[in-house]
């Protein structure tokens, strides 16, 4: 069993080398009974800041699993910032004792970082580093991805830049244009229900935002962009074994 949370398909192709049928993180939260019981149970899932999304938090905390082997297989793009570290304290905080914690180098989706363009041009050797992981899971391997002294150094860099800005300043990264023509793609991939087509045009209301990026990524006009410079405007993301059906199925909200 294998539950994910993807916002441009790196974590969704990650989960599916995982498990032929992996589970939505966003679809499964709207159950009311979240008790999961399997020989191994593992969560893939991106790190924004080094650590995983508030809906994977919140996942984590409401979650009951039922299993002799869980582990985390977490996506990033340039530093992880000590991801399996974080992500271990966070597993004890909600009761959960991981056996597993790796992290995996793919395309950085974080437009006001880095150019699409060039991401994408960058070998970071998926395959091999997938086939580590495919082969401790598969031994049930008990390993935590350790973390550097430059890798906390980063991490709490992270958080002091972050203590400047308001609480809520990742809520407001996202502004909607004129060019936008109601084609509701963006509502269609939002997985927290956060963007929505109102009088034919979209709305971002902040509040749940999981500032995954997936809606400015998938809008075919680019109607939606941030309120802050990006590296390559003109640049989007999707990863390439991922369909946009497969990015709606995961994260389209009724």
């Amino acid at each position: 069993m294998v539950f994910y949370f993807t916002g441009t398909g790196n974590s969704l192709y990650i989960a599916q080398q995982l498990e032929p049928d992996p589970v939505s993180i966003p679809q499964v939260m709207a159950r009311r009974e979240l008790a999961f019981e399997a020989e191994a149970i593992g969560v893939v899932a991106p790190v924004y800041g080094h650590e995983v999304p508030p809906m994977v938090k919140e996942f984590l905390h409401k979650a009951a699993f039922r299993t002799g082997y869980f582990y985390m297989v977490l996506t990033y793009g340039n530093r992880h910032g000590g991801a399996a570290e974080l992500a271990a304290g966070l597993c004890r905080q909600c009761g959960i004792q991981p056996a597993y914690i790796n992290v995996i180098q793919m395309v950085d989706n974080w437009l006001p970082a880095f150019d699409m363009e060039e991401q994408k041009q960058l070998d970071k050797q998926i395959d091999s580093q997938l086939a580590a992981i495919q082969g401790d899971v598969r031994a049930r391997r008990r390993w935590i991805a350790p973390a550097s002294a430059q890798d906390r150094a980063a991490h709490q860099e992270f958080l002091n830049r972050m203590s400047q800005l308001p609480p809520d300043a990742w809520q407001h990264l996202l502004r909607v244009t004129e060019d936008c023509v109601g084609c509701g793609i963006c509502q269609q991939v939002c997985p927290s229900g956060s963007i929505r087509v109102e009088n034919g045009r979209a709305v971002h209301t902040p509040g749940r935002c999981q500032t995954c990026l997936a809606c400015i990524h998938a809008c075919p006009h680019r109607a939606i962009q941030l309120t802050v410079p990006e590296k390559n405007p003109q640049a989007r993301y999707r990863n390439e074994h991922i369909s946009l059906q497969e990015i709606i199925q995961a994260n389209h909200q009724a």
